[in-house]
């Protein structure tokens, strides 16, 4: 579940909320300026970094709503004091949410679902499944992608899927900053969906599931087929600095970390990815 439902979620319950946001820092701390939460008497929507900070964020707007005020502020210090050894400093503002505010924070929240990065799995069969099931609780949109019907019917995660007689067009017209993970059913079909994938010269990820031996004999075709195509910016094999178990959930889950990784080695824009959690008192 995307954060803006998970949100909407949260703030339609009755009672009053307060939003937290970091609004400066010095030195080290868990969590970057801007991070925010959502705080009810009995439930939190998001994350400023967890531990002693986040616990006794939480008790100040907790504090801040039972009392009827509209805003308090922290300065609270990483170190011995509360239990922390981040060694910086952070400074938190908690406002009492109107219905305008929830509104807003709902707008931002949905732009930042609309704004994360693609993840196409270009092939449904047992480790592309798997995939769908790693990414689907990551900060990506996920799009599972086969010509096979029966394939795609088997898939239980809350991934888009896509029946494609022509798997190439989902490359074409995908997003710049995608991140392609080609494992069909065919090598062939493996070959042109990596090459469609290197052509673009924008995505952020293109990997193609094999061994070294499947890397030679793309690496040739490509030479022959496609001329200058830069084959050396292909990943294969993929999920290659995990280990060497190849039940299909474990290669997804170093695949999806490899992803992962080249997703977020650029800076953030907008409202850090990573604020999808959302916890309830007492679970």
């Amino acid at each position: 579940m995307k954060f803006s439902a998970l949100l909407s979620e949260f703030l339609s319950q009755p009672g009053p909320a307060a939003h937290l946001r970091i609004t400066a820092l010095r030195g080290s701390s868990p969590r970057e300026v801007g991070a925010q939460m959502f705080v009810r008497d009995h439930g939190i929507c998001g994350t400023i970094g967890g531990g002693q900070l986040e616990y006794r964020a939480i008790a100040a707007a907790r504090k801040m709503l039972a009392a009827g005020d509209v805003a308090a502020s922290l300065d609270l210090p990483l170190g011995p004091e509360i239990g922390q050894c981040c060694g910086g400093r952070v400074e938190i503002l908690a406002t009492r949410m109107s219905e305008r505010d929830k509104n807003k924070a709902l707008l931002d929240a949905q732009a930042d679902d609309d704004a994360l990065p693609s993840v196409y799995i270009l092939g449904a069969g047992h480790v592309g499944r798997a995939l769908a099931d790693q990414f689907q609780h990551l900060p990506v949109r996920s799009v599972l992608v086969d010509q096979r019907r029966e394939e795609l019917s088997l898939n239980r995660a809350e991934v888009e899927t896509r029946l494609s007689a022509i798997p190439e067009f989902e490359i074409m017209t995908a997003l710049p900053g995608s991140a392609f993970i080609v494992l069909t059913h065919d090598h062939g079909l493996d070959f042109l969906l990596a090459s469609a994938a290197l052509q673009r010269n924008d995505a952020a990820y293109v990997g193609m599931i094999g061994s070294a031996t499947k890397l030679a004999k793309f690496r040739s075709w490509s030479a022959a087929q496609c001329g200058d195509l830069q084959a050396d910016r292909l990943i294969c094999p993929i999920g290659a600095q995990g280990s060497r178990d190849k039940r299909p959930a474990v290669i997804a889950s170093f695949v999806a970390a490899e992803v992962m990784a080249a997703l977020t080695s650029q800076p953030a824009t907008g409202k850090d990815y990573w604020d999808i959690s959302m916890r309830i008192a007492g679970e």
